[in-house]
């Protein structure tokens, strides 16, 4: 418990603030350019400071790691809710990524020492990919009721009373076996090159949204971020004590484990970014009723870990789940390409919230265990980082990519329709009315969701062919009662 809430805590702060931000914006008088930074200052620090936080757990202590990272967040979150300019925000916002990039990969590699094998590993493993995959849409509800209800602040000031009741459990119940002796020297090169590289990419993710991908700037910043990665990983392979230890990503399940998170996390956000827009947008939901719109992807997507993955886990391979999830999600995904601009939420949107949460129940709780299997105790901490990087860097990519196609088809949509709109009114004697205007334009975003979404249900099942042809690992061997290695006789034995 203890473990998952803090996991919820820095899920949902990616998305918590989302619905807050026209609000924060009228509050700090936020220019339309620089609000993006109240998002990408978290996603930023967060991202490219991953790494760094996993070597961290691994070398100061996972449980001492894990109560700086519940300290430092409420601390920061309590400075951006009390902000008054918007500078000081953006500032609280990269202290929150900078401490969860601390918190989340101690918070896996805790669950990762502590639950090792059997039904046990299984079920906590279900409640964490759970939270994993719903924590963006639970951030959405929790958005939509603290800024109608209550105020934008409470989007941040709310994760103070949480982190401190974490940090009791923390020290109450978490314990940490990390070996006392000589620690290895922190890889500086490593910091500087991983790190470096994974804020480039971020960074050139959030850009690409307003500027395009053919902007110098994001071009520039992609390139010297693939650069410094390759730089990183040549160098991985020569460091005395590296930042990540190039065994953990060479293992066939692991790396096609972190494949298919990446792939699974771009097109995952597509259908949140996109739902909230027509949602919003389109069909005029308040954010309270929009945040409850989305209780239903949760609830599948818990059904989905809790009561199928962590059922399942140890009996059958981990990609007899991670493929029908995929195949699941992406059916959920391409039944939304045919959204019409009326309302249809009961016809189209809740069918495709439940493929797909529970697609990704079937994905994120076995992702995860496999990921992390395996792992010698010293690395699980890096390990659990580059998972959560791999989730990171996804959404920066979804995010923008699909973002990206959406609008370009969206804009090319309205720019040819209204021609013909406008040339069909002159034909008939008269002009084009508003109301043309405004069904042309609104058919325009919808047509540009589907496409983007239609891409989104494509990158879905590319990570179904990732996971099926790389994660060959099997199910564990379920152990006898009374062990491997029962003497003769041992029936009898009371």
């Amino acid at each position: 418990m203890v473990i998952a809430v803090a996991q919820l805590m820095v899920v949902l702060d990616a998305t918590i603030v989302n619905i807050a931000l026209p609000s924060a914006q009228r509050a700090l008088h936020m220019s339309d350019g620089n609000r993006q930074w109240v998002i990408t200052a978290y996603t930023l620090a967060f991202g490219g400071l991953l790494l760094l936080g996993g070597r961290i757990a691994d070398l100061a202590g996972r449980k001492r790691t894990f109560m700086t990272g519940l300290v430092g967040f409420a601390a920061a979150s309590a400075l951006g809710g009390a902000a008054h300019t918007s500078g000081l925000l953006f500032m609280a916002r990269a202290l929150q990524g900078a401490f969860a990039a601390l918190l989340a990969p101690s918070a896996l590699s805790l669950l990762t020492t502590t639950f090792t094998v059997g039904k046990e590993r299984a079920k906590a493993f279900g409640i964490y990919g759970a939270i994993a995959g719903g924590g963006a849409a639970i951030g959405l509800i929790a958005g939509g009721l603290l800024t109608e209800y209550l105020d934008w602040r409470w989007c941040l000031y709310v994760n103070v009373p949480i982190a401190l009741a974490t940090l009791l459990g923390a020290g109450a119940f978490l314990h940490d076996d990390r070996r006392r002796g000589e620690r290895p020297r922190l890889d500086i090169r490593g910091v500087v090159l991983g790190c470096g590289g994974l804020v480039s990419i971020v960074y050139a993710c959030s850009e690409a949204e307003p500027r395009g991908w053919s902007d110098p700037l994001v071009l520039g910043l992609l390139c010297g971020g693939v650069a410094l990665l390759g730089v990183f990983a040549w160098w991985q392979g020569r460091a005395p004590s590296p930042l990540l230890p190039l065994q953990i990503v060479r293992d066939r399940n692991r790396g096609g484990a972190f494949l298919m998170m990446g792939l699974a996390v771009i097109a995952m956000f597509g259908m949140f970014l996109f739902m909230t827009y027509y949602l919003q947008v389109i069909l005029g939901y308040s954010p309270v009723k929009t945040g409850l719109a989305f209780l239903p992807v949760t609830a599948a997507i818990v059904a989905g870990s809790t009561q199928i993955s962590a059922r399942l886990l140890n009996r059958v391979p981990p990609r007899a789940l991670m493929v029908p999830g995929a195949l699941l999600a992406a059916g959920g995904l391409f039944l939304l390409t045919f959204l019409p601009v009326e309302p249809a939420y009961v016809s189209h949107v809740l069918p495709a919230e439940l493929l797909v949460g529970l697609g990704l129940g079937l994905i994120f709780m076995p992702v995860m265990a496999t990921a992390t299997s395996g792992v010698a105790p010293h690395d699980a901490g890096v390990t659990s980082a580059t998972v959560n990087t791999a989730q990171q860097v996804g959404g920066s990519i979804g995010t923008a990519l699909l973002n990206t196609i959406a609008t370009s088809t969206s804009a090319g949509y309205i720019a040819a329709h209204l021609k013909t709109a406008a040339a069909d009114a002159a034909a008939a004697g008269g002009a084009l009315t508003p109301a043309v205007r405004d069904t042309v334009v609104k058919t325009g975003v919808v047509h540009g969701f589907h496409v983007a979404i239609g891409w989104g249900a494509g990158i879905m099942l590319l990570a179904g062919l990732a996971g099926g042809l790389l994660v060959t690992t099997r199910p564990p061997k379920q152990p006898s009662p009374l062990g491997d290695a029962a003497p003769a006789g041992a029936e009898h034995t009371t």
